[in-house]
């Protein structure tokens, strides 16, 4: 696979030559820029086990290399992406695995290191959900995360992204950043700050990245990076750990950003060595012990990443001005509560104490317990799932419902044939009929949707949205 060549400026070429550990590799550097990425996967364990999921598409052929800082992570060759799209197989639209890029895996690795166990996280710029949904995955849907996106157009994928993945434990808010540390503080036990910046790591993905790159742009990147992470350290309590990355390789919007918090705040800011971080960290570990990812290190995108501990308070800063507003919704009375979990488990539903009952008009929502002491202090875009619409017969339970917290009760297997069909947003006719009036169906042993029975149809309920067309799935190595 040939591509155009990269545009790498001079200026630029000038700087990497001194931010090199090793000033000799800079045409290796260069030679790395030019090679097109290699592909990588991250299974979503939330979902399925590694080992499961390797013996699962063993038969397809794919070559899967693992990823040094990743367990879940891979790097993927196939011969077949011209006729079937990765993200077009039945494996990523249930939600198995996550396509991203190997080395934007880094900085959930780092988040977690050392046995670090948050009950409370912000991911400060979180479309589309890459990191996101890692995180999640790492809790084990557990606690809260809040995933903040200030691009109202990103965070519609961002909420597909953990709606597919079936993530309960979200809440989505649509702010600039710099307004956490005002409204949130000491909120978060851990925080992922992946700043917005100049893209310098991505020119293998995108050879024009380059094409406005300047030092005072970069400049004026980092300004605001200095405020994005000055907010995000008044929102992390004292012995949280904040974990700063970026895309880009210059020291103007990566080293430097963090020796200037570390100098604001000397008393309590500590940088936290990632040379352990996985076995040949040391190739790419700063002084200062940050990961400073070139791509032709281990030939991926070109990432930074910096992780830090808040060793003490520090002064909080003037309330923010902007209104809450109502919150909408009120908890579930225990009778109601129990009136609910005990129809959605009928139909297959489950979850744990982490999650608690509300209610909007009609709507039944389930909200991680662990954000419910931050109502009132941010306006949520949407906080956990939507479990249900109650109508006079009942309730009709929402698809994203269905996929994070079905089990394997009230559950009916579709052919190949029959789960493609069901990805087109077509009605089925399966040979037999699932025992009672609503099934959740599921391909390959995992939830796709909730089917009504009507006659020996089974009526789809696909969210429209979702709808796929084109060839799907990799299906036998046979299959048309």
């Amino acid at each position: 696979m040939s591509q155009r060549p990269v545009y790498l400026p001079d200026e630029f070429l000038a700087q990497m030559r001194q931010a090199l550990p090793d000033p000799l590799a800079l045409d290796a550097f260069i030679a790395a820029c030019q090679r097109p990425l290699r592909r990588s996967l991250r299974v979503n364990t939330l979902k399925i086990s590694v080992a499961d999921f390797l013996t699962l598409v063993a038969p397809y052929g794919w070559q899967l290399t693992p990823v040094p800082w990743c367990e879940e992570g891979f790097w993927i060759e196939r011969d077949d992406e011209e006729a079937l799209p990765l993200g077009s197989t039945a494996e990523h639209l249930s939600g198995l695995f996550y396509i991203q890029e190997a080395s934007s895996m880094l900085p959930v690795a780092a988040l977690f290191a050392d046995g670090n166990t948050p009950d409370r996280v912000m991911d400060v710029a979180a479309a589309p959900g890459s990191k996101t949904t890692q995180i999640a995955a790492r809790m084990n849907n557990q606690g809260a995360i809040l995933a903040n996106e200030f691009s109202a157009s990103r965070v519609k994928v961002l909420h597909a992204n953990i709606s597919r993945c079936g993530i309960s434990n979200v809440a989505l808010t649509h702010f600039d950043g710099r307004v956490f540390g005002a409204a949130l503080p000491e909120a978060f036990d851990a925080i992922l700050l992946d700043a917005p910046c100049s893209g310098e790591g991505v020119v293998r993905k995108d050879p024009d990245a380059l094409k406005n790159w300047s030092v005072a742009s970069n400049l004026e990147i980092a300004a605001t990076q200095r405020e994005l992470i000055d907010s995000a350290f008044h929102a992390l309590r004292p012995g949280g750990t904040l974990v700063y990355s970026t895309c880009t390789l210059n020291r103007d919007e990566n080293e430097a950003v963090c020796l200037w918090l570390q100098a604001q705040y000397p008393d309590a800011v500590e940088f936290l060595p990632l040379n352990d971080l996985f076995p040949s960290a040391s190739e790419c570990v700063t002084p200062e012990g940050f990961l400073h990812v070139f791509p032709h290190i281990y030939d991926c995108e070109g990432f930074f990443v910096a992780r830090l501990r808040k060793t003490s308070a520090i002064e909080s800063l003037p309330a923010p001005t902007f209104k809450v507003g109502n919150f909408p919704f009120t908890p579930l009375k225990t009778r109601e509560a129990a009136q609910i979990t005990a129809a959605a488990n009928l139909a297959g539903l489950q979850w744990g104490d982490h999650l608690r009952l509300w209610q909007r008009d009609k709507e039944v929502w389930l909200f991680p317990t662990e954000i419910e002491p931050l109502i009132g202090k941010v306006r949520f875009s949407r906080v956990g799932i939507r479990l249900a619409e109650t109508h006079n017969k009942g309730y009709r339970w929402q698809h994203e419902a269905v996929i994070a917290l079905a089990g394997q009760d009230n559950t009916f297997a579709l052919t190949q044939q029959e789960a493609e069909e069901w990805y087109r947003g077509r009605d089925v006719y399966p040979q037999t009929s699932p025992a009672g009036d609503d099934a959740v169906v599921t391909y390959q042993g995992f939830p796709i949707g909730l089917a009504k029975k009507v006659g020996s149809r089974l009526k789809n309920s696909y969210p429209r949205e979702l709808v796929r067309d084109g060839r799907l799935f990799t299906g036998n190595v046979d299959a048309s």
